[in-house]
């Protein structure tokens, strides 16, 4: 019978800081969540509010009651959905033809691009330039202006070039152009390292929020992330008058309640696409490629 493996000290130092920052990490969800279904009443008797004493749904009422919660959403929906088709449009296509060494003008180009990660014409500049666009007060604000990311075009450019060239070859000798070669061979097997980045760009998305403050007035064109902020901004203010906010039918919500449960609400759609895009971290980035 094998001995049994000895535990270092070394190892339950570094179980218990892990297990420590695990905790520091989960708790704030935590709280948020068990805070969502908390009322005022329960919040005021058990400081810190450590555990779900009392399930009051009203703060979920009325986040869903508001009728610009729901548009709000949506929006950030549409923009979610639209953005990052676009994004990975052009960064797929933008990093597959700069990774062609016999583009012309390529050296020019990426250092174009790579100019604008170390330098910007600033906040004005930049403000005129999507005005001047006409796309001030539309939901294309949130969309175009960050229509690719170039941090990640130069990581997909760099990816492209490091695949076998035996694979643009064996399908140039079929007759594929470099669109089928493309989309049905290079994007094939580079689906790990696709999705990865749908799900960058989607979070990058989801939360958008600066392009809507600046050029976004129309509050039925507002994404979520204002809806919230605009709603941070209320339950401060109203914190100095009342502790409560009194709904229609006369019976009252924890505001703070209605807070947490915006940012559930708004947090779950995104969560939903890790269990899909998840399994793509582990796999390899060249299943399926030809081996030299």
């Amino acid at each position: 019978m094998a001995g049994k493996k000895k535990i270092s000290s070394f190892h339950v130092t570094t179980i218990m800081i892990l297990s420590i920052l695990a905790v520091v990490t989960i708790f704030p969800f935590y709280y948020v969540f068990i805070v969502s279904f908390s009322s005022l009443e329960a919040i005021s008797s058990h400081v810190p509010y450590l555990f779900p004493y009392v399930f009051d749904p009203e703060g979920y009422k009325m986040v869903f009651s508001e009728p610009r919660f729901l548009s709000s959403f949506l929006n950030s929906v549409f923009v979610t959905v639209a953005g990052t088709v676009i994004n990975m449009l052009l960064s797929v296509f933008g990093a597959y033809a700069l990774s062609k060494k016999r583009l012309a003008g390529r050296k020019v180009i990426l250092s174009m691009i790579l100019f604008t990660m170390l330098f910007s014409g600033g906040l004005i500049p930049y403000y005129l330039v999507v005005s001047g666009l006409h796309l001030s007060n539309t939901i294309w604000a949130m969309i175009i202006p960050s229509a690719i990311n170039t941090f990640y075009l130069i990581i997909m450019k760099n990816y492209f070039s490091s695949l076998s060239p035996s694979l643009e070859e064996a399908a140039k000798i079929d007759g594929a152009n470099d669109i089928q070669i493309l989309f049905r061979v290079m994007l094939p097997i580079s689906l790990p390292f696709i999705a990865t980045f749908v799900l960058f760009y989607s979070v990058e998305r989801w939360n958008e929020w600066w392009n809507a403050l600046l050029f976004i007035n129309d509050s039925s064109l507002q994404p979520l992330q204002i809806y919230m902020r605009n709603l941070l901004v209320n339950y401060n203010n109203q914190m100095s008058q009342q502790a409560m906010l009194i709904l229609g039918d006369k019976r009252s919500a924890n505001f703070q309640a209605v807070q947490m449960a915006s940012i559930v609400v708004s947090t779950v759609p995104i969560l939903c696409i890790y269990p899909f895009v998840q399994r793509h971290f582990v796999k390899g980035v060249m299943v399926g490629s030809v081996k030299e």
